[in-house]
């Protein structure tokens, strides 16, 4: 493996971690997706479905939590709530196992865990 690409490596795995820790400091996860924004491009071609998975993980995760807080007065948006955190943290553990295999995503467009 290439210099490059351990450093490319390492910089997903920081992605998929700081989504996590977005579960508890919420603009972290900002941060993550900006991040998987700018090193897509110059990633190579296993590393882009990360990239790929990790921000639309950011995207219908904030859809998620969106979702959970307008329906927090009904009642159901903790059950939302509690959703998107299982959801989150089931995508990002499962994401890093193939980043740790050196795998591509096997399904980077998926709204489910894989």
């Amino acid at each position: 493996m290439e210099a490059n690409d351990q450093s490319s490596q390492t910089t997903a795995k920081i992605v998929y971690l700081l989504m996590m820790v977005n579960i508890i400091i919420q603009f972290l996860g900002i941060i993550g997706v900006i991040i998987a924004y700018v090193h897509r491009g110059e990633a190579p071609e296993w590393l882009k479905s990360h990239y790929q998975f990790q921000i639309r993980t950011f995207w219908i995760g904030l859809v998620l939590m969106l979702l959970g807080g307008f329906f927090w007065v009904m009642g159901v948006g903790l059950f939302i709530l509690i959703f998107w955190i299982v959801w989150l943290v089931m995508r990002c553990v499962k994401g890093m196992k193939y980043l740790d295999q050196h795998q591509p995503h096997p399904n980077p467009t998926t709204w489910l865990f894989t």
